[in-house]
């Protein structure tokens, strides 16, 4: 009696949960699947039905979108200041990390603890602190060398990107760091190599799949982020990531009732995350599971 109250209650467990993933599902696939949709439509099929199909594949709007709206332009901005704000984060965060949760000296505690409480900074409430420190650092250029290159620079964002990233991606790693066995690092230390090399050679390409879920989660963000980009990119005039462009795009769209131009910035700006996600969706489901076992 108890096993038949038992299989009863676990089928219906696995049922609530196949429904609300289905749900959830639902809900976000219709809205990813309508933009492409409309993406390709007219502007004059936009005035009917909604939910009706587009009647031929617009290209045009891609087109526009792409030069006229300069999403081009936007784009490879994005991707020069989200590659180098990931080969920035890398190049950091990977040896801290390493060396924060693999060995002990002074001060380790101190810096374990900063990290820690950088996770529950919000960034998007420090945005004005350095928005001025940039400021305050353009007067001085210009004091001293005639001219300040700080604010409105795609590579000084980069910097800032990475900055930010540091506790969440240095408290990833070094979980997954602590999670390995000590034997890796005494055979080769055993064998002559250094600790540079053991570092570069062993432990990084042991922990891949981590490193990948790093790459994916921070590309998301970097990719997505709005507020610090729509600050310190003021200038009207100046280079601006997709983000900050798709924003412009909307509000002068809407005004002039180009849907079309619309809906394929939005697609353009989704479409790599999704490419991403798709090439390296196994080892990001590696990376979340092998960070919770024992070496």
């Amino acid at each position: 009696m108890e096993r038949t109250k038992k299989s009863s209650a676990d089928r219906l467990y696995k049922a609530f949960i196949y429904v609300a993933l289905i749900t959830l599902a639902i809900t976000i696939i219709i809205p990813v699947a309508w933009v492409f949709m409309a993406s390709i439509k007219e502007n004059s099929e936009f005035y009917g039905n909604p939910w009706a199909m587009p009647a031929g594949f617009y290209f045009q709007n891609f087109v526009d979108a792409w030069g006229k709206a300069r999403m081009g332009d936007y784009m490879l901005n994005s991707v020069v200041v989200t590659a180098l704000a990931l080969v920035l984060l890398l190049v950091v965060a990977l040896p801290a990390a390493y060396v924060l949760s693999r060995f002990e000296f002074k001060g380790r505690r101190f810096l374990n603890a900063a990290f820690m409480g950088g996770l529950f900074i919000n960034v998007n409430y420090i945005v004005v602190p350095i928005f001025l420190m940039l400021v305050d650092g353009d007067k001085f250029l210009k004091d001293l060398v005639g001219g300040g290159f700080l604010l409105n620079n795609i590579f000084v964002l980069a910097v800032v990107y990475a900055s930010t990233a540091l506790p969440f991606t240095i408290y990833l790693l070094s979980g997954y760091f602590s999670t390995l066995a000590d034997d890796y690092e005494e055979a080769a230390y055993i064998d002559g190599v250094g600790y540079g090399t053991t570092m570069l050679k062993i432990i990084f390409p042991m922990a891949q799949p981590s490193i990948i879920t790093v790459i994916l989660f921070n590309f998301l963000s970097f990719w997505n982020e709005y507020i610090i980009a729509m600050t310190l990119l003021s200038d009207p005039k100046g280079g601006k990531t997709l983000p900050v462009g798709l924003m412009q795009l909307t509000q002068a769209q809407q005004s002039a009732a180009q849907y079309g131009q619309l809906y394929a910035g939005l697609v353009l700006v989704m479409l790599p995350t999704l490419i991403l996600y798709i090439c390296v969706q196994k080892k990001l489901t590696q990376g979340m599971t092998l960070g919770g076992l024992k070496g």
